[in-house]
């Protein structure tokens, strides 16, 4: 997967290799992604795009795939 700022956002906080992620990246295939840093993806989330997200859109981001759905949602392309 070419490296893209959700991405990259994903791997800083998850401190993996971007190469290493794709949409299908959960908490069920990536050791380092557990609750607290879950918290943190939200937070990088929301500063990298300077975006808001509800809780609904929160709990919808299960894997790297479904946190980009929500951000094209809100009109952010990434």
């Amino acid at each position: 997967m070419a490296e893209d700022r959700l991405t990259e956002t994903f791997a800083q906080v998850l401190k993996v290799d971007a190469a290493s992620l794709s949409d299908e990246s959960s908490p069920d295939n990536t050791p380092s992604w557990d609750s607290l840093s879950a918290v943190r993806l939200v937070t990088a989330i929301e500063e990298t795009f300077n975006v808001e997200l509800t809780t609904t859109e929160i709990l919808r981001m299960r894997n790297v795939g479904m946190a980009r759905d929500v951000l094209r949602r809100k009109g952010i392309s990434v």
